[in-house]
């Protein structure tokens, strides 16, 4: 799930270029109405809230024994029937994320039972207390080695360092690295050959004049961050 935004095209083109089996890809409004909507429709919603008055009816004009049982059951229900996915990936961030989650609860669809992932969130600590959402999964840099540099970085500067201070620290240890093991005129070419430089942030992955970062993967749950691998 994409929203409508400028990056939507950038991640559609890194999936196709990706080994990820995507069942389906679909792209939401950020307009909480339209979102609840094409939520709705994407966890076949109305279908399911319909199986559900169907099903209590039936048992109303039953003669069970255990109706009363059954029927309390029901009614604490919003819906019956399954989705025909297993986990969704969210290619949003901070309240917009914490948005479609709360459509998707909206619509039954809880994170208890199907797998919530979405990108990076560089340890958003107000993940933490939406017990609703969790667990949620997620790709990241090392948690011990942002502490690490954030500590650093405040008792340098006497400040929080933005992300971009984060990757530069490493851009500059990884043009010294290559430095060191070619020539200044030759420097260019490092980038084409493979290599694998280990920073502050994780381990680079340098080949065909790309950069690939290999990342962590976290879940947040019960109010707490777990590393995976």
């Amino acid at each position: 799930m994409t929203p409508d935004l400028d990056y939507q095209n950038e991640i559609k083109e890194t999936i196709k270029k990706s080994k990820i089996k995507i069942s389906k890809q679909y792209t939401y409004s950020t307009e909480p109405t339209k979102l609840t909507k094409q939520i709705e429709k994407i966890t076949n919603y109305k279908r399911r809230k319909q199986n559900l008055i169907d099903e209590i009816n039936r048992v109303e004009k039953s003669d069970l024994p255990d109706k009363e049982k059954q029927l309390e059951k029901l009614k604490k229900r919003y819906t019956i029937g399954r989705v025909k996915f297993d986990s969704v990936i969210i290619s949003d961030f901070e309240e917009s994320l914490k948005s479609v989650i709360t459509s998707l609860l909206y619509a039954d669809i809880s994170p208890k039972k199907k797998y919530f992932i979405t990108f990076n969130q560089w340890f958003d600590e107000s993940l933490l207390n939406e017990r609703s959402t969790q667990p949620l999964y997620y790709p990241s840099i090392n948690k011990k080695n942002l502490d690490d540099f954030k500590r650093k970085f405040n008792n340098e500067y006497n400040e929080e360092p933005n992300h971009i201070a984060l990757l530069s620290y490493d851009l500059i240890g990884l043009i010294y690295y290559l430095s060191l093991k070619h020539n200044e005129a030759n420097l260019n070419d490092s980038f084409k050959k493979k290599n694998t430089f280990k920073g502050k942030i994780g381990i680079f992955e340098i080949q065909n004049n790309k950069i690939h970062h290999e990342l962590n993967f976290y879940k947040i749950d019960d109010g707490v961050i777990k590393k995976i691998f």
